[in-house]
């Protein structure tokens, strides 16, 4: 066989192999019990959403509402070096890495600001990073626990921060 055809033939498996291991990637995934969506909702929502579908997003403006009114409970979920680091004023520090760890702790301080199951005021977590996911694991080991009235604010950190409102350093 002569370059020229070595070449010509090549340049036609390449596509056909691809074209087949595509097929293939999608079958199998078709057959699996734990198949990928090729479609999915990737939106801020769903993303952060829990077992039963439904958000739990809050935005800024209804979490501001809510602490200047003193309806809410803020958990941060990052690392406790970056709590102390600032933090919104008045939460507290759950790193969801430990929150199995330290839950009890945390649910004593939870009914000391009069935190309950039935959700007389909201337990609202955050992290830091739009795709930070450490407040949605958090707010999902929570609601796992039996609080019902359970949000997520997305990027907290930053958007809290960034409407200037009150932080702490420390403890």
């Amino acid at each position: 066989m002569n370059e020229r055809a070595y070449l010509k033939q090549t340049f036609w498996q390449i596509p056909a192999f691809i074209i087949l291991a595509f097929i293939l990637a999608l079958t199998i995934n078709h057959f699996r019990s734990d198949s990928i969506p090729i479609i999915g909702d990737w939106s801020v929502d769903a993303r952060f959403s829990d077992s039963a579908g439904a958000s739990l997003v809050i935005s800024l403006d209804e979490a501001k509402v809510l602490f200047e009114q003193n309806h809410a409970l803020f958990l941060d979920a990052r690392p406790k070096d970056e709590y102390d680091e600032g933090h919104i004023a008045g939460a507290l520090s759950l790193p969801q890495q430990e929150a199995e760890s330290y839950f009890m702790e945390v649910a004593i301080e939870l009914e000391a600001s009069q935190v309950d199951i039935n959700g007389s005021k909201v337990i609202i977590t955050y992290c830091d990073g739009d795709t930070c996911e450490l407040s949605h694991e958090l707010a999902l080991f929570l609601k796992e626990m039996g609080f019902n009235n359970v949000k997520v604010l997305v990027n907290g950190w930053s958007v809290w921060l960034e409407a200037g409102l009150p932080k702490e350093i420390g403890e």
